[in-house]
């Protein structure tokens, strides 16, 4: 149970770090403004509201006591009250007292009217209204075979300070929200440069030089992540030189013994010789391949669904059918998403006679899917295959121009652009790979 609600909590509470850090700076604000309004209101506004209510009525009964009074004229009562205690009466004879209160329970100034006028005047024998008019509390209290009607300001049973409290305490709070919002900002604006450094960086792409800021721990970790980023870099950059040096060293010698080759009499013997140097060039440039750096393509927005078609027309394969929707773009590197594709469908071409091709979107990510009705891959090897190096030679046959590379740089290339690739059983009794791509 305590699992289950620790749970919940965590789902109401917001994701993002600046969320949080706001709920943590706004929350002890909000709260401590409600607590002093109800402190205010309950001992303050609401106490002297009564008082003044009170004694409003106290009055009204007052002069329904005076008028009783036949020691006093009754012209000349209405006319003191009005002028000393600034209440409006005139005394409607003979008229039907059958009004309908329309009972406001979230008032408090109605609540405390309607309290003090039962208590002293007595149910049924008054009516009231708080807004009939604007700046006016219209009364009446049944008297005899009429009813004396009162109108009096709302100034006498409302405290003006419960505006100006309402007033002070609620500006300093949006004024104090607003400046720890303009902090916090700042103070989330390097995290999030340094995750966006990050995914950049991650997917292959060329990045400016990074310039730590923010607190103290977020300029450490970005100075980390900058000294990282250059060793990676460095790393690359010899492999790839090293790399480029062992193709040159090798390729003179290939060619030397292409042109040996010639003057050899045996022509059996040539081919022999001619496919297994052929083979080792092979075997070199897909070396090259795969270790090559992708960080020299720049990402860029382009149409998945005509790169797919094209792919298509360049295969020029009959038993290729597609399921493409026009116009769906993404964000990427164009060259080796093409490429990783030409792999994926060179293969499916080598092994099977019918491919299908489907392209769907979904929300901010597309899917693409690969048929074949060829041989399969054995489903314990699904993990296998996307190894350097690794080949099965079993269900797809062998061929001696292949190292096992394909599906390797393939997957690099997918989730180098922070997707995902994986292979499962087709409709077509074949293989099918699914390939996820962020849009």
């Amino acid at each position: 149970m305590y699992y289950g609600l620790n749970k919940f909590i965590k789902n109401l509470l917001p994701k993002r770090l600046f969320y949080r850090a706001l709920l943590i700076v706004a929350v002890p604000i909000i709260v401590i403004q409600l607590i002093i309004t109800i402190v205010f209101f309950d001992s303050l506004w609401i106490k002297t509201n009564k008082g003044m209510t009170r004694a409003l009525v106290g009055e009204i009964k007052t002069f329904i006591t005076a008028y009783d009074n036949s020691a006093y004229n009754n012209n000349d009562l209405s006319g003191l009250f009005s002028i000393y205690l600034d209440l409006n009466v005139e005394f409607k004879d003979n008229a039907p007292f059958d009004k309908e209160i329309k009972e406001r329970w979230f008032s408090p100034i109605d609540r405390t009217l309607r309290r003090e006028l039962k208590s002293k005047i007595g149910n049924g024998n008054y009516w009231f209204s708080t807004t009939s008019y604007k700046e006016l509390i219209h009364i009446d209290i049944k008297y005899k075979n009429g009813y004396f009607e009162f109108f009096i300001p709302k100034d006498r049973v409302t405290s003006s300070s419960a505006r100006m409290f309402a007033l002070w305490i609620t500006l300093p709070a949006l004024l104090m929200i607003s400046i720890a919002i303009i902090f916090l900002k700042n103070q989330t604006r390097p995290i999030v440069n340094l995750a966006k450094a990050a995914e950049k960086f991650g997917r292959g792409e060329n990045i400016d030089e990074y310039r730590p800021s923010g607190a103290l721990e977020i300029r450490q970790a970005g100075l980390e992540f900058d000294k990282m980023r250059k060793r990676i870099l460095r790393h690359l950059n010899q492999r790839s030189e090293m790399l480029s040096g062992i193709s040159h060293d090798l390729r003179t010698p290939l060619t030397r013994l292409k042109l040996q080759l010639s003057f050899i009499k045996d022509k059996e013997l040539s081919e022999k010789m001619s496919s297994d140097i052929d083979e080792m060039e092979n075997m070199l440039n897909e070396y090259l391949q795969f270790t090559s750096s992708t960080y020299l393509e720049k990402s860029e927005t382009f149409d998945v669904s005509q790169l797919i078609k094209d792919l298509i027309d360049k295969f020029d394969n009959i038993n290729i059918s597609k399921e493409v929707p026009p116009r769906v773009y993404m964000n990427g590197k164009k060259n080796l998403i093409k490429r990783s594709l030409e792999n994926i469908i060179g293969n499916s071409i080598k092994y099977a006679e019918k491919i299908n091709l489907e392209l769907t979107k979904k929300n901010n990510s597309i899917l693409i899917m690969i048929d074949d009705d060829g041989p399969g891959i054995p489903e314990k090897e699904f993990n296998n295959v996307f190894k350097p190096f690794y080949k099965i030679d079993k269900s797809r046959g062998d061929s001696k121009s292949s190292v096992g590379l394909g599906l390797s740089i393939t997957s690099d290339i997918i989730k180098s652009h922070g997707g995902n690739i994986l292979l499962d059983k087709s409709p077509l009794k074949g293989l099918r790979v699914k390939i996820f791509l962020p849009l």
